[in-house]
C-alpha cells in the first residue's frame, strides 16, 4: 500500500493505472475511519482494480465554531484499516498541498446546498464541492463511493457530477448503523455513554416514522410530527430540523409518494448528527430503507465524555 501526500505523486499512479486498463476507485473522507467507511472500501474493492483512499480534513468545511481543530485525526490508524480492506493508495495531503497560497476559488451548487444542513451551515457545501472537484481532477476518471448516511451530500455531489461532465460515476453505499441502531460517525466519538444513550432516540424516531408510513399514514406533517414525538422524549436532543422531503432534488412534500426520504440534524449537547430514513411509497405499500446494521465485531465503543 502506497501513503502519498503530493498531488503529483497521487496523479501519476492514478494515470499509470488508467494506461494499464485498470478501474480506479475512489473514496473520499476525513478519516477516522470506523465500518461505514469500511464499508465503502469493501464496495470499492470489489469493483475496482485501483483504490484509492483520500484522508483529509479540509479546513473549507468548518464553520468559524465548529470542530476543525478537534476533529479527531489518527492517520496511523487509518492506515491500518485502510490496509486490512486492500486499499491500494493512501492519499493524506497537509493542508498547503491542497489548498497552495490559500484557496480563492470555491466551486457551489445552488438550491441544493441552500436548505437542510446547508441553511445553518452556509459555508460547508461550498467547502466539500469545492475539494471533492479537486480530488476528482487529481485522480480522473474513476467510480467514487459515499454513504448514504449523508444523504444531501450525496444529492449535492450527485448534482455536481452531472453539470459539471466530471468523468466520475458517483455510487451511493448503504447507511450504516451500529448494534445500537446510531448511524456510524466519527462525531459519535465526542459522544458521552449518557449522550450516547439519548441519541438512540434519533434512529427510533425514523423507525417510527417508517411505521406510520408502513401503517398507511401519508401526510408529511403527521410523519415529521411522528419524528418529533420520539425525540421529545430525549430532552438533551435539539432538533436542528426534521424534513420530509423528495429524495432526488431535496424539494419539501406535503404527501409521501415515490421515493421520499425523512432527514434529521440533532445537537446533542455541542455534538450534531444527522440520520434519515428513505421511503418507497407506492400504492400497495411503502418499504423503508434505514440501513444495515455493522458485524458485532466492528461495533462502536462509547468514548468517555470530552
Amino acid at each position: 500500500m502506497n501513503v502519498v501526500t503530493r498531488v503529483d505523486d497521487l496523479r501519476g499512479l492514478c494515470r499509470e493505472a488508467r494506461e494499464a486498463r485498470l478501474r480506479v476507485g475512489l473514496v473520499p473522507t476525513m478519516g477516522a475511519l470506523h465500518a461505514g467507511h469500511r464499508s465503502l472500501l469493501r464496495a470499492a474493492r470489489g469493483a475496482s482494480d485501483l483504490v484509492v483512499l483520500t484522508v483529509f480534513v479540509n479546513p473549507l468545511q468548518f464553520g468559524p465554531d465548529e470542530d476543525f481543530s478537534a476533529y479527531p485525526r489518527d492517520l496511523e490508524a487509518d492506515a491500518e484499516v485502510a490496509a486490512s480492506e486492500g486499499v491500494d493508495v493512501v492519499f493524506a495531503p497537509p493542508v498547503d498541498e491542497m489548498y497552495p497560497g490559500g484557496s480563492r476559488t470555491t466551486v457551489h451548487v445552488a438550491g441544493l446546498t441552500d436548505v437542510l444542513c446547508g441553511a445553518s451551515r452556509p459555508t460547508h457545501f461550498d467547502g466539500v464541492t469545492t475539494v471533492l472537484t479537486k480530488l476528482f481532477s487529481i485522480v480522473g476518471p474513476s467510480t467514487a463511493y459515499f454513504g448514504r448516511k449523508d444523504f444531501q451530500q450525496l444529492a449535492v455531489v450527485r448534482r455536481l457530477v452531472a453539470d459539471l461532465d466530471l468523468p466520475v460515476e458517483v455510487v451511493g453505499c448503504p447507511l450504516v448503523r451500529d448494534h445500537d441502531g446510531l448511524a456510524l460517525s466519527s462525531r459519535n466519538a465526542y459522544l458521552s455513554e449518557a449522550r450516547r444513550e439519548s441519541a438512540r432516540a434519533i434512529p427510533e424516531s425514523l423507525r417510527a416514522a417508517a411505521a406510520a408510513v408502513e401503517g398507511g399514514e401519508r401526510s408529511a406533517t403527521a410523519v415529521e410530527a411522528e419524528v418529533r414525538r420520539v425525540l421529545a422524549r430525549a430532552p438533551e436532543l435539539r432538533p436542528e430540523y426534521v424534513a420530509v422531503v423528495d429524495a432526488a432534488e431535496l424539494r419539501p412534500v406535503e404527501t409521501l409518494d415515490g421515493s421520499t426520504a425523512v432527514l434529521v440534524a440533532v445537537r446533542v449537547g455541542s455534538t450534531r448528527l444527522i440520520d434519515n430514513v428513505v421511503l418507497d411509497v407506492t400504492p400497495g405499500g411503502s418499504e423503508a430503507d434505514l440501513g444495515i446494521v455493522v458485524p458485532a465485531e466492528e461495533s462502536e465503543s462509547p468514548c468517555a465524555a470530552r
